[in-house]
């Protein structure tokens, strides 16, 4: 699939080699920078921390209910035992659907807050592409290597079409998340 990608590639560009008919735009940047991100961002971290929340009390009752297992199993009779051996067995199945449940739950979260931010941003691209008369607007991360001077950048415009400020950066990003993860765990 690869190869014919690079091959039609290749077409396009020897048919207009002499012609700027081709952009380029780092849509990772764009997606990451947009306002709306930072609200899905704030969602899914709030969702996260619940399910955390939720886990830790569950691991709670099975570390309290176990302790006390290991501390009177001896003096209980084989029927309280065994009773208490079910009760530490059906705690322990629990953790593990809602491990493998809210995993899920959260991934599809992230995909539903995910979607319409990715749209908007396509349409963006979309939209100036039309505007500038380009046949076709390539991602970055799909080029193993372009020419910076045969393909046109449109990321700032698309950047500003999408409002993200000049002076947002994926750098400036990670340092505010940084910050702030270092800020819930104080």
């Amino acid at each position: 699939m690869k190869k014919i990608f690079v091959i039609a590639l290749a077409a396009l560009l020897t048919l207009s080699a002499s012609a700027q008919q081709f952009a380029r735009v780092n849509f990772n940047e764009l997606v990451m920078l947009m306002p709306e991100m930072d609200q899905a961002r704030e969602v899914i971290n709030a969702s996260q921390k619940e399910a955390e929340e939720t886990y830790g009390a569950m691991v709670e009752e099975y570390q309290t209910k176990a302790n006390q297992y290991q501390q009177k199993q001896a003096t209980w009779t084989a029927a309280i035992r065994e009773s208490k051996e079910r009760e530490l067995m059906d705690i322990q199945n629990r953790l593990q659907e809602f491990q493998q449940t809210i995993s899920q739950e959260l991934q599809q979260q992230q995909n539903q807050l995910m979607a319409p931010i990715q749209e908007k941003a396509q349409k963006a691209v979309a939209d100036l592409a039309k505007a500038k008369g380009y046949a076709a607007v390539f991602d970055v991360s799909q080029f193993l290597y372009f020419s910076e001077t045969a393909i046109v950048d449109l990321t700032a415009e698309a950047r500003s079409a999408l409002g993200i400020p000049a002076d947002r950066t994926l750098e400036s990003l990670q340092a505010e998340l940084q910050a702030q993860a270092a800020a819930t765990q104080q």
